[in-house]
């Protein structure tokens, strides 16, 4: 049974996030056009559970299922699109997560998503300290359910990602690459 563990920012997960890139810079090679430190891990100052989410935007998603297993053999779980058309979903670690994969084809809708929310929570620090009580408290009330946990967050999810997609068209800011 997977717990529900939200914890204070590390720097190590920056780390983390690049020593992992180089694996999948590795496999994939020329496949692989850019990859993302996306979810809370990403977002320093607020909890997290302790899970690497990783954006990776491919040339080809139909190409690659040709990588699974080398995927495997580094400690990956391919899960397919896992609830999401057009996605390759990762995991790393079992019920001990340590790494998710989130792998779309270059000019997928949900790529400016998940980059727009990640960038929105780091230009407005108030929203993203109100998604990590949000997090802490629903850690608190769900330890062992990890589903009660996900559907706890997914109206302030929903709330701040049709925010973020207004705040991104706008363009009158700018936020520095995480990494």
């Amino acid at each position: 049974m997977r717990k529900v563990e939200v914890v204070p920012y590390k720097k190590e997960w920056s780390k983390l996030f690049h020593d992992e890139c180089q694996k999948l810079q590795d496999i994939f090679g020329s496949e692989m056009i850019k990859l993302y430190h996306i979810g809370s891990t990403a977002i320093p100052a607020i909890h997290a559970k302790p899970v690497i989410d990783i954006l990776a935007v491919v040339m080809d998603v139909e190409c690659v299922a040709d990588y699974n297993k080398e995927m495997e053999e580094i400690g990956y779980d391919a899960r397919g699109e896992n609830g999401i058309a057009g996605r390759r979903f990762f995991r790393k670690g079992g019920d001990e997560r340590t790494h998710h994969i989130h792998m779309f084809q270059k000019g997928h809708e949900e790529i400016a998503r998940h980059l727009a929310f990640r960038d929105y929570l780091l230009a407005h620090r108030d929203e993203a300290q109100k998604y990590s009580r949000l997090k802490q408290r629903l850690a608190a009330e769900f330890p062992d359910d990890i589903k009660g946990y996900v559907n706890g967050k997914n109206a302030f999810i929903k709330k701040v990602d049709e925010k973020a997609k207004h705040w991104a068209k706008r363009g009158d800011h700018h936020v520095n690459e995480v990494d």
